[in-house]
């Protein structure tokens, strides 16, 4: 597909990205009036693709803009002082990634897509305009910093407490939870990072991992064909999880 080059994205095309956006509600407020939708069409400067294997940005670079992922899937990373990437996330279509430059304007990891990708640039100096006038848009970007600081305190009881099948567990659970909510099938699912990454994610070595999974398919609660995994036995996944919870 020929993307248009920014300067020619027109008004139009940029309505149809946030308006008329079937993600607008995962990913920007509800319950706005017409005055509010057209202001908040003034929000997106532009929108690019991101290809596979490329960097939306990088640690140091100079904080400008939120970005909305439209199409695709990401990972965020940092590299420890001996070389080794630490992955601190996966993000798609529908959620929020940059928010890490806000508090020195400056990102602080990598945004790496896993597989070809769209995004819209949301410059901040414009979100902080606009959320003057739209109390809504300030409230949402406020209740994404929240849901970062909840997610940052799951991982670090993932990390924390759980055993390697309590880890992978939530970790699956968390993830079709959230595909499910963007109208994808609530048992199977694609992944789109590699073992090695939800090992780096989940504190956890390949083998590690690579073992959990081949013993979650042996106990018939999922089934893995390469990249594809399908749950057969959600409660399962719930009992490991609730289990860990209730120590």
């Amino acid at each position: 597909m020929n993307w248009p080059p920014p300067d020619r994205m027109t008004k139009e095309s940029i309505k149809i990205a946030c308006s008329n956006c079937n993600l607008r509600d995962l990913c920007m407020p509800i319950g706005l009036d017409a005055a509010e939708l057209i202001r908040l069409d003034d929000l997106v400067a532009t929108r690019r693709p991101v290809k596979r294997g490329t960097a939306l940005f990088h640690n140091g670079e100079k904080f400008a803009s939120l970005y909305a992922i439209r199409t695709g899937f990401f990972k965020t990373l940092v590299t420890t002082e001996d070389g080794r990437e630490q992955v601190t996330g996966f993000q798609m279509a529908g959620e929020i990634i940059g928010l890490d430059g806000i508090v020195n304007d400056q990102h602080t990891c990598d945004a790496i897509a896993l597989e070809d990708a769209e995004i819209c640039i949301m410059p901040f100096d414009r979100i902080e305009e606009i959320s003057r006038e739209v109390k809504a848009l300030q409230h949402h970007v406020h209740k994404i910093m929240s849901r970062e600081i909840v997610r940052e305190h799951g991982v670090m009881l993932l990390l924390g407490s759980m055993r390697a099948e309590e880890r992978l567990a939530a970790f699956l659970l968390n993830l079709v939870q959230r595909l499910q909510a963007r109208g994808f099938s609530k048992s199977d699912l694609v992944l789109r990072m590699t073992r090695e990454e939800i090992g780096s994610y989940l504190g956890m070595t390949l083998e590690t991992v690579s073992r959990t999974f081949s013993r979650f398919a042996d106990e018939g609660v999922i089934q893995v064909q390469q990249r594809k995994l399908q749950i057969l036995d959600p409660d399962a996944l719930k009992r490991m999880v609730n289990l860990q919870e209730c120590h």
